[in-house]
């Protein structure tokens, strides 16, 4: 639960960095929609772990009072937000993950968690549709977005491979019937990106050195500088109101 809700929020803090920035005026209210969507899906994954953890520890406790060798997001939503082409690959590449871990997760054995995936699959599909279409809009578009949309995708590949790693967590969850086994997620991402990647004539990069570590506290350096700015004013006025 944890690591379901680090992911939606970290990188629904790093979309949220758009708003006001957008290329045009109505992506720019899409992505602010999107991180809006990507954050109260952490809102419950959070208020869930916290509950299940039983130590009084609430979302706005584990979204604004940990560290970050205490998050357990993947790498990939970490990163920051680059050009518009990388922001766009970025999500496309979490998204068709996303989609299909949340896929899963309504048929967890745990009814709340099932719950919370049922209501953010319906948003992820949408989700999925928007960086797709961008995707193959900048890729088959001109030389220019071309380029930059192959480097970004080619930037990134070494950040997906995390997505798909199991530990005993991950198997323990797994053979309860709770969590998604994201070794068998992992042929269908590759089936919808490289069909996307094609439709966008972009290529595929090889399987090469993947990054590992986010989902046992090892981060990139941009994590905590992004943290610094999401907590300032819980840590500054801690139990504050309004």
């Amino acid at each position: 639960m944890l690591r379901l809700g680090d992911d939606r929020l970290v990188l629904g803090h790093r979309l949220s960095e758009w708003c006001g920035h957008g290329p045009i005026l109505e992506e720019d209210i899409a992505l602010a929609n999107i991180a809006l969507d990507l954050i109260g899906q952490a809102n419950l994954y959070l208020k869930l772990a916290g509950e299940t953890e039983g130590n009084g520890r609430s979302e706005d406790t584990l979204a604004y009072f940990r560290d970050a060798v205490e998050y357990r997001n993947v790498q990939i939503v970490e990163l920051p937000n680059g050009d518009y082409a990388f922001t766009i690959a970025r999500q496309f590449l979490f998204d068709v993950f996303s989609f299909h871990v949340l896929e899963q997760l309504q048929g967890s054995a745990h009814r709340e968690l099932a719950g919370i995936a049922g209501k953010g699959f319906k948003e992820v599909r949408y989700h999925v549709r928007h960086s797709s279409e961008w995707l193959v809009r900048l890729g088959d578009g001109t030389d220019e977005s071309h380029a930059r949309a192959q480097k970004a995708v080619n930037d990134l590949w070494r950040f997906t491979g995390e997505m798909f790693e199991a530990d005993d967590i991950d198997r323990e969850i797994v053979s309860a019937g709770i969590g998604a086994d994201v070794g068998a997620i992992k042929p269908k991402w590759d089936g919808v990106v490289k069909d996307v990647l094609g439709r966008a004539t972009l290529d595929v990069p090889s399987d090469t050195f993947m990054m590992t570590g986010g989902r046992k506290g090892r981060h990139t350096e941009y994590l905590g500088h992004m943290l610094s700015e999401m907590q300032i004013v819980a840590r500054s006025y801690p139990g504050a109101e309004w």
